[in-house]
């Protein structure tokens, strides 16, 4: 069997954090008290890569992702358990770690390389290759603290990937370059790929660990939920994330405020639930997906001849659609005690993004608001079958013709 190129087995790393307790100034100085809490970023993992495989390592924030990588790359040591490491290391951690800000970026490769454990010679002889990748040449000899946080990327990633490592670790430093050199990066993940390298990948860019890797594994607090197939382990993920925002959602539009609400309230609103083509209440939706808003009314006083309307604005603001029902087949005549309507998509158009549903009820000639609900109800749309950018899915087909396309 074949010697994994990493092995972490019964992994447990635990931090302890110093609090101080003291609920004034005068508490501070004259009982000043500290207290310790055991934090375990890591929770009895097991998990191995495969010489020549490409790993991505996904989850919220604080789940350990960082941690693990550090245990790889010996820049710190788990509390219990073993990690085995079968080759060369190269790390980019933490952004322009082990660079010296008063140094000049030429200083600074050196330095750099030294850490790395490669020998001044090798790095003179890799040195014009680096600075090039970097696309650093005029500002090499600048000290390092006049660099932005992108002149920092590149020269500390083109360091990285100039020894030539068995083992190449990524931790979420790709967000800060421009798109060019993020393109490039991925370029240069994808020539290690075919030279058989090992990559752990961190990242929350969930695209790119889709583009680049074979394999995922999903943390937790510290807990691995899964692994396997990119696929697999993001549609798992993902639908936990859903599932919390479900929750989230529906607890928000719980919540019944006074702002984004106003009218004479001679006919109100009372409730409006959103719910999927089966009837079951439900706040995040796929492009596509039937939907159904079921709104509550109630008439304080006699309403004749009313109009309920409805809009829906993307989370930035922007109105995506509205309507009401003056234009359409239902046309309620007059509003007595209580009932209900519906609003019904049979296939949601919007594409991925947070947007918010308002609903009113007016009179015909709009010269009276009975109840406006302005942005009051939530609900998210996420990826649908198809790979679409923009605002709404618009029914389409491509065409072709000539030799290949299947048409003379």
């Amino acid at each position: 069997m074949a010697t994994p190129a990493i092995a972490i087995r019964d992994v447990v790393k635990q931090y302890r954090v110093k609090h101080e307790k003291g609920r004034t100034l005068k508490e501070l100085f004259l009982r000043h008290r500290i207290y310790q809490e055991t934090i375990r970023a890591l929770d009895h993992v097991d998990l191995e890569i495969p010489e020549g495989r490409t790993m991505g390592v996904i989850g919220s924030n604080g789940s350990g992702k960082s941690t693990l990588l550090k245990l790889i790359a010996r820049t710190s040591m788990p509390t219990s358990g073993s990690v085995e490491v079968n080759g060369r290391v190269s790390a980019l951690l933490e952004l322009g770690a082990g660079f010296h800000p008063d140094f000049t970026g030429r200083e600074n490769v050196y330095l750099d390389g030294a850490i790395m454990g490669l020998p001044r010679r090798v790095v003179a002889e890799r040195f014009d290759e680096i600075v090039r990748f970097a696309e650093m040449e005029q500002f090499i000899d600048a000290p390092a603290k006049t660099y932005s946080s992108g002149m920092y990327l590149r020269l500390a990633f083109s360091v990285a990937v100039s020894i030539d490592p068995d083992i190449i670790l990524i931790d979420e430093v790709f967000a800060v370059g421009d798109e060019s050199f993020q393109r490039k990066c991925m370029e240069r993940m994808d020539d290690f790929k075919r030279e058989g390298k090992t990559i752990v990948f961190v990242s929350h860019s969930l695209d790119a660990v889709r583009s680049l890797c074979d394999e995922a594994v999903w943390l937790d607090r510290g807990k691995v939920m899964c692994t396997g197939s990119t696929t697999e382990v993001i549609d798992r993920y993902l639908d936990s994330v859903n599932e919390e925002e479900e929750k989230r959602l529906a607890r928000e539009q719980g919540v019944f405020r006074d702002e984004g609400r106003w009218g004479s309230y001679r006919a109100e609103i009372t409730s409006v639930s959103l719910e999927d083509g089966e009837g079951n209440p439900k706040h995040i939706f796929r492009t596509g997906d039937r939907l159904r808003a079921r709104i509550a009314w109630k008439a304080n006083v006699p309403v004749d001849d009313p109009v309920f309307g409805m809009a829906i604005h993307r989370g930035d603001g922007v109105l995506c659609f509205g309507t009401n029902t003056s234009g359409c087949d239902y046309k309620p005549e007059k509003l007595e005690g209580e009932g209900e309507l519906s609003f019904e998509l049979d296939s949601l158009a919007l594409l991925p993004g947070s947007y918010f549903f308002s609903f009113s009820c007016h009179s015909r000639d709009d010269s009276e608001i009975y109840d406006y609900h302005d942005r009051r109800y939530p609900f998210r749309v996420v990826d649908g079958p198809r790979r679409e950018v923009g605002l709404v899915h618009m029914e389409h087909r491509w065409r072709g013709w000539g030799p290949g396309t299947g048409k003379a």
